[in-house]
């Protein structure tokens, strides 16, 4: 690694969202409560899941690590927008933007193969019930579990072992709230477009696998309880429409930001805060407030809180 080149750059300007102190002022009190919303939501989950006995089952544990995972997705790069919004001068150094790069891109291909896993966990229970205790152990879960992580520890050491390599010795502008891959590597000082390429393809190839596994087993779900009854079938479909909905709206921000880039400013910063933001709200109202078990356990909790 050449450190002279990582010296002539020590730090990173982020640009942010908007100019305008007014706006910035709104979206301060607009996204510190949505941050506080999204941790102390999903750290509910999972304190729920770990001490309700009614929950110990793989689907409410894979819940536990997907609330687990969304907490620090919008950790990543939140808190430093936030606080952004009260600097007139907000910068990150170079460890620290190199530290988001490599969290976001662990994070999200994590997220995504738990979706995979958490989809496989329901075709096993619809489509193959008799054996679900046997395929679904503690252990085939654990397993699984730690295969996500380990794909999303590999995906991102994959990019961050090339990107920290770049000479950075010029432009140090960012025109986003955090440090987004392709907008870091556009300030190298060398011709990137063999690295893009590479960057595109590692990522499309987990994001494309993940999505066509995910379409694969709830067609496979649908269909099988089509067969069986119409009333199940109806209260499938409602679920499954529940998971597909966070299924597109967390693979196409990841998509058109990673994938296939747009590059068009102002809808890859849209596109950023979504996922970031949005996505990680969302995933705990869509799996936990639709669910008839998680709402009878925060009836438990509340009653054993107020006893």
């Amino acid at each position: 690694m050449d450190h002279r080149n990582q010296s002539m750059v020590s730090e990173f300007v982020l640009l942010g969202l908007f100019h305008s102190l007014n706006i910035q002022a709104l979206l301060f009190m607009v996204f510190s409560t949505l941050y506080i919303i999204i941790v102390s939501g999903n750290i509910v989950i999972v304190i729920l899941i770990i001490t309700d006995p009614h929950l110990h089952y793989p689907m409410y544990f894979l819940l536990a690590n997907l609330s687990f995972v969304d907490m620090w997705l919008s950790s990543n790069t939140t808190p430093k927008m936030i606080t952004g919004l009260l600097k007139k001068s907000k910068t990150i150094s170079f460890g620290g933007c190199m530290c988001q790069i490599f969290f976001a891109q662990c994070i999200a291909a994590l997220e995504m193969v738990l979706l995979v896993v958490m989809a496989y966990d329901r075709y096993v229970a619809i489509c193959k019930p008799l054996h679900y205790t046997t395929i679904m152990s503690l252990q085939r879960c654990t397993g699984l579990v730690v295969t996500a992580w380990t794909i999303g520890f590999v995906h991102a050491l994959s990019q961050i072992v090339f990107i920290v390599q770049l000479p950075f010795c010029g432009p140090k502008e960012i025109d986003s709230f955090f440090c987004d891959r392709p907008l870091v590597i556009k300030l190298a000082c060398t011709d990137t477009r063999n690295l893009n390429i590479f960057m595109n393809i590692n990522c499309g190839f987990v994001a494309i696998t993940s999505f066509v596994l995910l379409l694969i087993s709830y067609t496979y779900i649908l269909l099988t309880v089509c067969k069986n009854s119409k009333t199940g079938a109806s209260k499938a479909l409602s679920t499954c429409t529940a998971h597909i909905t966070v299924v597109v709206l967390f693979f196409g921000p990841c998509i058109f930001l990673y994938v296939w880039p747009l590059s068009i400013t102002w809808i890859d910063k849209f596109l950023a805060v979504f996922y970031s933001v949005f996505t990680p709200l969302l995933n705990p109202i869509i799996y936990t407030l639709r669910n008839k078990e998680m709402r009878n356990a925060m009836k438990r909790f509340r009653s054993y809180m107020y006893f």
